[in-house]
């Protein structure tokens, strides 16, 4: 959030600073005997540089003013509900103005503070409750899971069905295994897929989660399994990536190999 308010405008002009610094060199190392060709060309710079085409924004002013601003509230719209745009609006009139601040500097960083410490607050309340709630769904989920057919739990709480049953070698606990995998979130969602990827992908069993350690020790090459793996041996409460914390996971695996 913070990045957002104090980096969104800057990016975009820097871009636009960088594009343009990029063409001294070029203008520098032109010919002093070509004075006429250098005259064009600055003629030709003056000129206004506007796209054909775009409605309602029909000068170069306009053109630029927009994409700024659109970037910007692209950049800001995590935080849209805490602005108000003609305050911004008035703040960035008055600058351009060269009208005294309504905010010194100590006090631009102290309302900085002050709304990052309440963002992270926020999120920080947002992702408790949502791994309380995810917790719950899962604990659900695998308490009916358990009873239907095919289905097996291990002592530790992973829950797995033999899709397809292998006769090759087991692997063991520090193994290294080619595997092809999906994983889905409990609405679904796909967050992993080897499939996907077009390729196997290879694992040492001692550097997974636990619930894919002890699984995949379980099986045989040339078979195919599917896991119910219990936040607590997947990635418990801080979650990972596009995983949520305190995440029940599905996964459909199959071994292809031991890889030597």
């Amino acid at each position: 959030m913070n990045s957002a308010l104090r980096y969104a405008a800057p990016l975009v002009l820097a871009s636009l600073v960088l594009s343009l610094s990029a063409c001294k060199p070029e203008a520098e190392e032109k010919s002093e005997t070509a004075t006429t060709e250098a005259a064009e060309g600055e003629a030709g710079a003056d000129a206004p540089a506007v796209v054909a085409g775009i409605e309602g924004q029909e000068t170069e002013k306009k053109q630029v003013s927009y994409m700024i601003g659109l970037d910007m509230a692209k950049s800001l719209a995590p935080i849209k509900d805490s602005l108000d745009i003609e305050v911004m609006t008035d703040a960035m009139v008055a600058h351009f103005n060269g009208e005294a601040p309504k905010l010194t500097d100590e006090q631009m960083v102290q309302v900085q503070q002050a709304f990052t410490t309440k963002m992270q607050e926020q999120a920080a309340a947002k992702a408790e409750a949502a791994a309380v709630e995810n917790l719950a769904k899962g604990n659900e989920f695998l308490a009916a899971n358990k009873d239907k057919p095919g289905v097996q739990t291990t002592e530790s709480g992973l829950q797995y069905e033999v899709v397809r049953a292998g006769n090759g070698a087991q692997p063991a606990a520090t193994d290294v295994v080619k595997v092809h995998y999906k994983g889905t979130l409990l609405d679904g969602t796909v967050f992993d897929s080897s499939y996907d990827r077009g390729e196997p992908a290879e694992f040492g069993l001692n550097q997974v989660i636990p619930g894919w350690s002890e699984g995949v020790a379980l099986m045989k090459v040339g078979s195919k399994y599917t896991f119910w793996i219990p936040a607590s041996l997947a990635y418990g409460e801080s979650g990972g990536g596009p995983i949520p914390p305190n995440s029940m996971l599905t996964f459909e695996v199959e071994l292809l190999e031991i890889v030597k």
